[in-house]
């Protein structure tokens, strides 16, 4: 055990060395080729200048939206008759490649600015505390407009939940079947899901079941409306993601601001979450809830909102694991922290039982959690390692060693190391603060599961909003910056389309994206860097 710990600390060692030289390397690089090194701070003004990122982030979701909204896009389904405008009609000709190059400058021109604006707004949160949390919530509202309007960009998830729905309200159990049960590819409901999905059974949990079932029954069986009502729906869980937060936030005795701005107007949220209507938001937000009532000594109440989590989708569980571990004050004895783990089992229990009575399909969800392992990507580290493996021992002329044998070892392992990872966070919640820990825990099974989403991440964020210590916050503004580019299309077609395009218009793209990230965004920024970091001088330069 002693050379298990020694190890471990030498990686912990390794770890703050490589992270505090990246971490600096940014900063250098921010200060030294960005406009935010062209100015000298001066004090703190208040909260006037609160209108300037709300006008800035409202433009770049605007032009997300306006990039989107061409008939080519490729952010979004390209197919007739899935949203109110930007689709192609039957028969359209060709696509234009000038317009497809707008529609791509467009969309990531927008998503550069709002990062920009996000990371300069987060960092004045965190280096200033008090912002009026109702100015806040009107830029949550300006920004969250265009997502609302915004046809389902960055995955067609929400089309399969659409079909869902419409299985679940002719009693048609999507635990046994896919969405092609509903009829052949032309059908309204078939038609806009993903090929991979289309003989899928679903992963989600009755709760979830449910709800889908009921907005296709309020829209009269119509796919477009079911669409817009699962818009809705997951509209209504950032807000409650956004209550939940605050309340949190006071419960640890945090800035309820600086939670609000980090978890609620994360552009990870409203692009995937509110974009493209996931309902991630209602887990999420259920288990948000759920948390800020802990905290409150309210664990009866906590616990039956994670359990309502739980019915959204599987990964809300461990929540409640580390609720019922926390139940009692700090310092109690084991046996007396086994204990609430009944209490939280009844109450789990109850909740799931009726949630399945409700849909009606029994509990062959469970079976279905890991459905989302026939997708293959690099951004997931168990599969990119398998799939590397694979390659090599290809390479070396062992073709007799198929990919899903050695897919399903690294990602057992990958499992595993979660598990193991959360039983330690657990045990150590009561010394390491056990609301971060569970949003590393929930980071973790994102990372080292089989597939990495960008809507997946949110799960982990949201919670370490709240909760973050030391360099945890540089790692949560990385992912949230980072997050929603894993897998996003059109950078290469971008380039494609480049190659065969003219030079004036190779130059105005390169033009405008690199606008994008040197135009200074105004004197505001300035409060987003420490004080103590820069040297007072007498002339001020022009602000970043």
């Amino acid at each position: 055990m002693s050379r298990v710990n020694s190890w471990a600390r030498a990686v912990r060692r390794a770890y703050e060395r490589v992270a505090t030289r990246f971490e600096s390397g940014v900063q250098l690089l921010e200060h030294r080729y960005t406009p935010l090194g062209r100015f000298t701070p001066g004090p703190f003004e208040g909260w006037a200048f609160l209108w300037q990122p709300a006008l800035l982030g409202f433009v770049a979701l605007a032009s997300i939206v306006a990039g989107v909204s061409f008939t080519n896009s490729p952010f979004k389904l390209d197919m007739p008759n899935t949203w109110f405008f930007g689709e192609p009609v039957s028969g359209s000709g060709g696509p234009n490649v000038t317009k497809y190059i707008v529609s791509v400058v467009l969309v990531w021109g927008g998503l550069l600015l709002l990062m920009r604006v996000w990371l300069r707004l987060a960092e004045v949160m965190k280096h200033h505390v008090g912002a009026p949390i109702k100015r806040l919530w009107w830029i949550f509202a300006l920004w969250s407009v265009p997502m609302i309007l915004a046809p389902p960009i960055f995955s067609r998830d929400v089309f399969s939940y659409a079909a869902q729905g419409e299985m679940t309200a002719h009693n048609v159990s999507p635990y046994l079947y896919g969405p092609y049960t509903l009829g052949d590819a032309s059908n309204a409901y078939t038609l806009p899901v993903d090929p991979v999905w289309s003989n899928t059974p679903a992963p989600y949990g009755p709760g979830f079941l449910s709800i889908d079932g009921f907005i296709d029954r309020v829209s009269f069986h119509h796919e477009l409306w079911t669409i817009v009502g699962l818009r809705i729906l997951e509209v209504i869980a950032v807000i409650v993601i956004g209550f939940g937060v605050t309340m949190l936030a006071k419960g640890l005795n945090r800035d309820p601001g600086e939670a609000f701005v980090l978890a609620a107007m994360n552009p990870l949220v409203l692009l995937t979450l509110i974009g493209g209507a996931h309902n991630d938001a209602l887990m999420t937000g259920f288990l948000v809830l759920g948390l800020g009532l802990a905290v409150q000594r309210r664990p009866v109440w906590a616990l039956f909102f994670v359990a309502l989590a739980t019915s959204i989708k599987a990964p809300a569980a461990i929540g409640l694991a580390f609720i019922a571990w926390n139940w009692h004050p700090p310092g109690v004895s084991f046996t007396q922290r086994v204990r609430p783990f009944a209490v939280g089992a009844v109450v789990a229990a109850a909740v799931l039982g009726v949630a399945t009575l409700l849909a009606g399909f029994g509990f062959g969800w469970v079976g279905n959690l890991l459905s989302n392992g026939t997708v293959r990507s690099w951004a997931a580290p168990a599969t990119g390692a398998g799939m590397a493996i694979t390659n090599t021992l290809h390479a070396l002329g062992a073709h007799s060693i198929e990919l899903a044998s050695v897919l399903s070892v690294t990602r057992f392992l990958g499992f595993v190391t979660a598990v193991l990872f959360t039983l330690w966070l657990l045990w150590h919640s009561e010394q390491r603060g056990w609301v971060r820990s569970l949003g590393l825990a929930l980071l973790l099974f994102v990372v080292l599961g089989p597939v990495v989403q960008p809507w997946y991440l949110a799960w982990g964020l949201v919670i370490l909003a709240v909760s973050y210590q030391g360099r945890e916050h540089f790692w949560l503004l990385l992912l949230t910056i980072t997050g929603p580019f894993i897998g996003m299309p059109g950078g290469r077609q971008l380039l494609a389309g480049l190659v065969h395009s003219n030079p004036l218009l190779i130059a105005i793209a390169v033009a405008i994206l690199g606008g994008v990230l040197l135009v200074p965004m105004g004197r505001w920024t300035q409060w987003s860097w420490p004080e103590k970091e820069w040297v007072p001088s007498e002339t001020t330069a022009e602000v970043g």
